[in-house]
């Protein structure tokens, strides 16, 4: 084997002498709190964490097999059918108390909302007003509806069918590091862009973003098909908001028994908004690593991270 494929592949390998794996998610603000929860409890409890990157369907698998311990951030109702069957269901997982309230819908730059009259989701199915989204001169307006793993942008898919702006806007899965690069671009060129948004996010920080109205979510039209469905996208029907979103650690009642201090440790985390919002402006505007963002934050809460550790 060439050095560099052994170096490639050890790269991949977990880290030696782990005592639990976390998992980590593919945005900024799980990313940062996978990586504060790994030193947080090395401090505290002595205890080597090996994070790992995977989407989460992948991480309550393993939650329930015992191959992941701990996830930073579950969004709710993003993950209901997931949280239904591992939590409720097979009590394979548990949710921390505590959640952070967010909120998810579809936003546009200035340019977008005041100069082409696209203020709500009922604009977005008139033509006349979605062809100033055509970016690549094929008559159809383009829109960003999340990154391909996240279980957010296939609801944005049932939505957008529900509401019927599918017939005239293509529908972009692209990284959010890729989607917020060109948010800068379009508010900085004056280019009009929609794309779905979320809070807390460092976003509204940087632009005058505009929350696209549109109707109330009702539960009773909020009809969205687990996922384990393959025809689930088609079969779901969602033509209203999102309703209430919050989002929680969870960890595996196996490690729960195995490590109650932890686990009392992880009720007790109760990060803000604000502060995911100052996690996601570091990492996706200031390109700090997640790992050392995590260090910086942990040296300088260190008296808080002592007191989750004492409840």
């Amino acid at each position: 084997m060439a050095l560099a494929t052994a170096v490639a592949f050890a790269g991949t390998l977990p880290a030696m002498g782990a005592d639990l794996v976390i998992a980590m998610p593919n945005w900024p603000s799980g990313q940062a709190t996978a990586n504060i929860l790994k030193l947080a409890i090395a401090k505290e409890f002595a205890l080597n964490a090996d994070v790992k990157e995977m989407g989460t369907l992948t991480a309550f698998n393993g939650l329930e097999s015992g191959a992941v311990d701990v996830h930073p951030e579950v969004w709710r109702p993003n993950f209901d059918d997931v949280i239904q069957k591992f939590v409720v269901q097979k009590r394979a997982v548990v949710l921390s108390d505590h959640s952070v309230t967010a909120w998810q819908g579809i936003c546009a730059t200035p340019d977008a909302a005041e100069t082409y009259g696209i203020r709500s989701v009922a604009d977005l199915s008139n033509p006349a007003k979605t062809k100033a989204l055509d970016t690549d001169g094929d008559g159809r307006g383009e829109m960003w509806i999340g990154a391909q793993t996240w279980s957010s942008t296939g609801i944005e898919r049932v939505r957008a069918n529900s509401y019927g702006y599918a017939n005239n806007l293509t529908l972009v899965e692209a990284e959010e590091e890729v989607a917020m690069a060109a948010i800068d671009a379009a508010v900085a060129t004056g280019r009009p862009m929609v794309f779905y948004c979320y809070a807390p996010h460092h976003v509204f920080e940087l632009h005058k973003i505009v929350r696209l109205t549109e109707t109330p979510y009702d539960p009773a039209k909020w009809k969205i098909v687990p996922a384990s469905d393959p025809l689930w996208i088609t079969k779901s029907s969602a033509p209203v908001a999102w309703g209430p979103a919050n989002f929680h650690i969870a960890y595996a009642s196996a490690f729960k028994t195995k490590h109650p201090d932890i686990a009392k440790f992880l009720e007790a985390v109760d990060l803000t908004p604000e502060e995911v919002t100052q996690m996601s402006y570091a990492l996706e505007v200031e390109r700090q690593s997640p790992p050392d963002y995590a260090r910086k934050w942990v040296e300088d809460n260190a008296a808080r991270i002592d007191g989750w550790a004492k409840q």
